[in-house]
């Protein structure tokens, strides 16, 4: 079948060492593997097929017998995982069992170090794609369809490895007289035929009938989400515009997002959820999320919660932050003797202490002979960070240092008894460092980094 070359992108050899085909045994993965096996045949690459056996189906265990016999006839390594299905109540079966099905192959993928993994996905495939997102009230992005290729970290879990659909300008008729002319043997999934599922739904009730009455909707579908794809472009040139004039380090700039209509401010901010591969948000939330970052007043705390993150304003500034949802009302003081070690670890604080040498510091000889103390803060807690200035509260060293108040929630304090050595986010207390020679130890806190709920 032509078009198997085609399937390569530029970012990776014309000609890779090895790739991969997702293989479920039916009619679109078996013409697929078919074809590739003959072009890796012809070409000197390796070939794997990929199977995935879900245990939905009491025939799955015969599905994957038939995928290793066919393997085993075109000379295809054959590898398979099995999976357990994961949120399907709040999924659904049909979408757990895509996301666990993905996982899987990149984790095979990574585990044979395959760089290009090709789907059979087809014309009709793209086709059904469309019409959804066009019924879900998709923008240009869902109407885009799909891409000939492109990587989904969020879905394989791995940012560098491809995948390529190189039938999805090839109709399932075109499949079909292939196999046929190959006499191809491939199974058929019973749920494929369930309508509660929207995708078969649509292919046996709602598909036929366009047919009939408009011959070759499926290439005009495919052509439209080829438009769709150079707007999608377009829009992301824009938000990538626009970000650099109101990106300041991590966050946005108010001042500068305010210049832009709404519809640009939209744009920016699913730009900057895509970044961060953020589930995208309905147009009615970004709306309601635009209007709160706009118009509350400049002193609020403002938290808008996404199932993925958090959406924070603090001076003037907007903050994409990962989800914490600790109580560190709960956690309590920890005791905890120094003994020379270059740093502690502190899993309930989520952090490392690191014990630096430093020219300026506390003496390691009385550091080693104190019971030492982390902890959250309570309130009241001072320190004084230079001989000529004065002792301040905690809290009046977190404002001058511009630390958000979220961020501060999870800087622990250690001290000697009641004086505080050391503030996470501020520095030493000048009152302990030590002015005679010696070994000196200054404190230095590492968070560790929280990531962004990806719910899969």
């Amino acid at each position: 079948m032509a078009g198997i070359a085609q399937a390569f992108p530029a970012t990776v050899s014309q000609q890779p060492a090895r790739l991969a085909v997702a293989y479920s045994g039916g009619l679109d993965s078996s013409v697929l593997l078919h074809a590739v096996a003959q072009y890796a045949g012809a070409h000197g690459v390796q070939l794997f097929a990929f199977h995935i056996h879900h245990g939905i189906s009491p025939n799955a265990d015969q599905w994957q017998s038939h995928c290793a016999e066919a393997c085993a006839r075109l000379g295809v390594v054959f590898d398979t995982r099995s999976i357990e299905l994961r949120n399907s109540d709040k999924n659904g079966v049909e979408e757990a069992a895509r996301i666990s099905r993905y996982a899987a192959l990149g984790d095979l993928c990574r585990q044979h170090q395959i760089p290009l993994l090709l789907t059979g996905h087809h014309l009709d495939d793209q086709a059904e794609t469309v019409l959804l997102q066009l019924l879900r009230g998709s923008g240009a992005a869902g109407l885009s369809g799909m891409d000939r290729w492109n990587t989904a970290p969020t879905l394989l879990g791995d940012a560098v490895l491809l995948m390529a659909r190189p039938l999805l300008k090839v109709s399932r008729a075109a499949l079909e007289q292939y196999a046929a002319a190959q006499q191809l043997t491939f199974i058929e999934d019973e749920s494929n035929h369930d309508p509660r599922y929207a995708r078969n739904a649509l292919r046996q009730q709602v598909m036929p009938v366009l047919a009939q009455y408009f011959p070759g909707f499926q290439e005009r579908f495919s052509r439209s989400a080829g438009h769709m794809q150079t707007t999608q472009r377009l829009l992301i040139d824009l938000a990538a515009q626009d970000m650099a004039v109101c990106a300041d380090g991590a966050c946005l700039d108010l001042e500068h997002v305010r210049q832009l209509s709404g519809e640009r401010i939209d744009n920016l901010l699913r730009y900057w959820f895509g970044l961060h591969h953020l589930r995208m948000p309905s147009s009615a939330w970004l709306s309601e999320m635009r209007q709160q970052l706009l118009e509350a007043k400049a002193d609020a705390q403002l938290c808008v919660t996404h199932p993925d993150c958090h959406i924070r304003r603090h001076r003037n500034r907007v903050f994409l932050t990962p989800r914490d949802d600790v109580d560190r009302s709960e956690i309590e003081p920890q005791a905890f003797h120094w003994n020379g070690e270059a740093e502690m670890r502190f899993p309930q604080f989520g952090g490392v202490l690191h014990f630096d040498q430093a020219e300026q510091g506390i003496a390691a000889d009385w550091l080693r002979a104190q019971p030492l103390q982390i902890q959250y803060r309570c309130g009241g807690e001072r320190l004084k960070l230079a001989l000529n200035r004065p002792t301040k509260s905690v809290k009046y060293h977190y404002q001058a240092f511009d630390v958000p108040p979220w961020e501060r929630e999870r800087l622990p304090l250690v001290s000697s008894g009641k004086q505080i050595l050391f503030a996470a986010g501020i520095g030493m207390d000048c009152l302990q460092l030590a002015t005679e020679p010696g070994l000196h130890i200054s404190l230095r806190w590492q968070a560790d980094e929280l990531l962004f709920k990806q719910d899969i």
